[in-house]
């Protein structure tokens, strides 16, 4: 059902206009709790998934191009739509590729379900930046990750722009929150490994690190690294080797690297 935009303020589009992040979440009724999603290729992810969409907002010039598929594969779905200018003044930002689709937000997953069976599990622990939490997901899909846990200070991976740069991958790859890396991956039965650059580190290619059967990669935040009590309480501590005297990557750069020698 295609529907022309004549108002931006009208009810039936606030989820693409004026509903921050923390309302799409709707923590009072997590049945209505939604997710958006942009661009095409990344909404095909989340519907291969099994995600269900609520509507689509898109530019008209879409309906029978890059949005047709997807618009034929919800026929029931409302597809809102103006011109590019209309919908840019609307949401606020520029869309990447003039498409998004809401979606109802999966429900959240135990952690012990997501890492059984899994061998390499990376651990994001209060990393808030939300193109970081997207680029370590899609690292983790590309280089074999077996599933991601995040404690609860760190950000949103259903976060809209966190979706997009992971390209999808977030919907790939399994997940889960937790409260403690250190205390939860020891109730999992997989062993710590805290990244940080320390006296008493082994380097990420180190053969005790390979010989590990299960293994958690702790990442920690952007500015500061992880803190002393992960560190203390970690089963080993990590580090990348650095030359020219670079001190440190950025986190979504160090967890390609680590994910990458860590593999199976």
């Amino acid at each position: 059902m295609i529907i022309e935009i004549s108002d931006i303020n009208a009810p039936e589009i606030a989820m693409f206009a004026s509903l921050t992040e923390r309302q799409l979440r709707s923590e009072v009724n997590p049945d209505e709790a939604l997710i958006i999603v942009e661009s095409p290729k990344v909404i095909h992810v989340a519907l291969q998934q099994g995600l269900r969409p609520v509507a689509l907002m898109c530019e008209r010039r879409h309906i029978a191009g890059d949005a047709a598929d997807i618009i034929a594969a919800c026929p029931d779905m409302p597809v809102y739509t103006a011109d590019r200018d209309t919908l840019g003044s609307l949401t606020g930002y520029t869309l990447t590729r003039g498409v998004l689709c809401a979606m109802r937000r999966p429900a959240p997953r135990p952690a012990s379900e997501v890492t059984a069976g899994a061998r390499l599990v990376a651990v994001i622990d209060a990393v808030t930046d939300t193109t970081n939490i997207g680029a370590i997901f899609r690292s983790a899909a590309a280089l074999g990750v077996d599933a991601v846990l995040l404690t609860r200070q760190s950000c949103d991976p259903l976060n809209r722009r966190s979706i997009r740069v992971s390209m999808g991958t977030v919907f790939l790859v399994p997940w889960a929150w937790i409260d403690d890396p250190i205390a939860d991956l020891r109730s999992l039965g997989i062993a710590s490994v805290a990244m940080a650059l320390r006296d008493d580190s082994v380097a990420i290619d180190s053969p005790v690190l390979a010989a590990l059967p299960r293994l958690g990669l702790i990442l920690g935040t952007e500015g500061d690294g992880l803190s002393n009590r992960v560190i203390a309480g970690a089963d080993y501590v990590a580090r990348i080797p650095m030359s020219h005297s670079v001190d440190s990557l950025n986190v979504a750069a160090a967890s390609a690297v680590a994910f990458w020698q860590l593999r199976r």
